[in-house]
């Protein structure tokens, strides 16, 4: 009877095992829905904590620190030049004669050689000033030096430091071959005790999306003719694969001496102002205050504007409106009222 009882109670345990069996469920498999329209959508609105002022580009990290203004020579014997690639902002306007001079701005990036540095005059000056930056030359006018002893801007001068914050190049010869690194432009900045975190103020820029919408003239290039010497003449090409100008002057493309880096914009602001001449060697009296003509060229495309001063930065407007910038670098000519932006740039127009 024992062996009979063991033998029932095992058949009941495999019939109840094998119901248990036929009560256990296959595991769930979970599958990953993506949303490719959601994506998208998250992607167009997805924003940067942080902002660099002088080119709108979006930063996971601060963007906050003085910006830096430098007199960049132009001659043909001081091209190709050191660091133009990596400024936020260049102005180019005329100095003595035909010869454009650069005031490159600084503060997204930081080149490590920056020149040929040259000198100040009082407008180049004032385009530094409205930008809050330190402010580097190797020389000045009459005017100009009574401003920077006054003050009236922090500077660096290479009057001062040639041979040690500035030094001299042996493969130029002066006045082409002044340059100044930017670790030398903070210890300078240093030894004078400047604050290097005044952030400059910010300019208005385009949303990616909206950048998409530019309005205007087709324009595939644009040539600038500041004389009939042609030494500072400029032509900017667009390139519709990168989405950025190239610029060129003397024949050759605007590249870095030493890394051969191009020079690739965003923005072209040209605008007019009334030049005059005040002595014998030619120097020059640019009004950069009264407003004037202008044209802006984003993405290929060429919008007449009127510009303005405001608070001292030169900006685009439209109908009253300030009109925003393309995210990027931003390249200013300023060119002389008489002959006129009609006579002295010229369009390839679709």
């Amino acid at each position: 009877m024992k062996k009979w009882a063991v033998a029932v109670a095992a058949v009941l345990l495999f019939l109840s095992g094998c119901s248990n069996k036929e009560k256990v469920k296959e595991p769930v498999k979970k599958v990953k829905v993506v949303d490719k329209e959601a994506d998208k959508e998250k992607e167009k609105t997805e924003t940067f904590p942080y902002y660099y002022p002088l080119t709108g580009i979006g930063s996971d990290t601060v963007t906050e620190g003085r910006a830096v203004a430098v007199m960049i020579n132009n001659h043909p014997k001081a091209r190709p030049q050191s660091g133009l690639d990596k400024a936020d902002i260049v102005y180019e306007v005329l100095a003595e004669g035909d010869i454009t001079r650069f005031v490159a701005v600084f503060q997204s990036e930081h080149p490590t050689k920056i020149g040929p540095v040259r000198s100040a005059r009082d407008y180049y000056i004032d385009l530094a000033k409205g930008l809050n930056a330190l402010y580097i030359a190797h020389g000045y006018s009459k005017e100009a030096k009574k401003m920077l002893e006054s003050n009236y801007i922090d500077n660096l001068n290479g009057m001062v430091y040639d041979g040690t914050l500035f030094r001299r190049s042996s493969t130029r010869k002066a006045p082409h071959n002044s340059y100044i690194t930017y670790q030398n432009i903070l210890k300078g900045a240093k030894l004078k005790k400047y604050s290097m975190e005044k952030t400059p103020p910010s300019f208005n820029f385009l949303t990616e999306e909206e950048s998409k919408n530019i309005a205007g003239k087709e324009a595939t290039s644009v040539k600038i003719t500041y004389s009939k010497g042609g030494i500072s003449d400029s032509i900017y090409e667009f390139d519709d694969t990168l989405g950025k100008y190239k610029r060129f002057s003397g024949g050759e493309q605007t590249v870095d001496l030493d890394t051969q880096a191009p020079v690739l914009l965003d923005n072209i602001l040209i605008i007019e102002a009334v030049h005059q001449i005040v002595d014998s060697v030619g120097r020059r009296d640019i009004d950069l205050e009264s407003g004037g003509k202008g044209y802006l060229l984003q993405k290929g495309k060429v919008m007449e504007v009127d510009w303005k001063n405001k608070d001292g930065q030169i900006v685009p407007v439209k109908d009253g409106e300030e009109v925003p910038l393309v995210q990027g670098r931003t390249w200013v000519n300023v060119v002389p009222t008489s002959p006129g932006l009609q006579k002295i740039v010229s369009f390839n127009v679709k």
